[in-house]
């Protein structure tokens, strides 16, 4: 009986199972009256007129549901300007996210930013050395391609904030009090 099963009836389900899979996948993502009603194909082929299709973007509009923002930023804090001083104390943080594009951005910060001193990267080695101009040892970046994972692997805001002053310090960069 298993030997007919296996021969006859398994490859025939699944067949069914796959197309079932599949369908799920072509398949429309939401069902019946919670989508926008498309016109039949015969009004698309016939063009209609913009009256029409204007009425059905505001059908379509009103099936939507409204995004209401999760975090209301204040317009003074997107727009607002931040002043950095490369040859001051100032220290610009970056705080790396995984898959985000970070690692790309990180690298870009260290090689590809045209400054009156460029960060400087030997062959070979992931660390570069981005000093302050006119400077050799205090640096205006702290970052996984600058200091190195200097606190911790993928740390936090958190993290962060209680460790890059102290970091700083045993680098013997002073770095700006003010975190932002």
């Amino acid at each position: 009986m298993d030997e007919r099963f296996n021969r006859w009836l398994l490859p025939p389900l699944l067949a069914l199972l796959f197309l079932l899979i599949v369908y799920q996948y072509v398949s429309p993502a939401c069902p019946g009256a919670a989508c926008p009603r498309r016109p039949p194909a015969s009004a698309a082929r016939r063009g209609g007129g913009p009256a029409e299709r204007e009425e059905e973007e505001e059908a379509a509009a009103a099936a939507l549901p409204r995004l209401v923002a999760k975090f209301p930023f204040a317009r003074g804090e997107l727009c607002r300007r931040v002043r950095f001083d490369m040859r001051g104390r100032d220290v610009i943080v970056f705080l790396h996210i995984q898959k985000t594009g970070g690692t790309t951005f990180g690298r870009h910060l260290v090689r590809n930013i045209r400054l009156e001193q460029p960060c400087y990267c030997r062959a070979g080695q992931k660390k570069c050395a981005c000093h302050r101009p006119g400077g050799d040892k205090d640096t205006w970046l702290f970052s996984r391609f600058s200091t190195g994972w200097s606190c911790g692997l993928h740390a936090d805001w958190t993290e962060l904030t209680s460790c890059v002053p102290a970091a700083m310090e045993r680098r013997g960069c002073a770095g700006n009090r003010t975190l932002r």
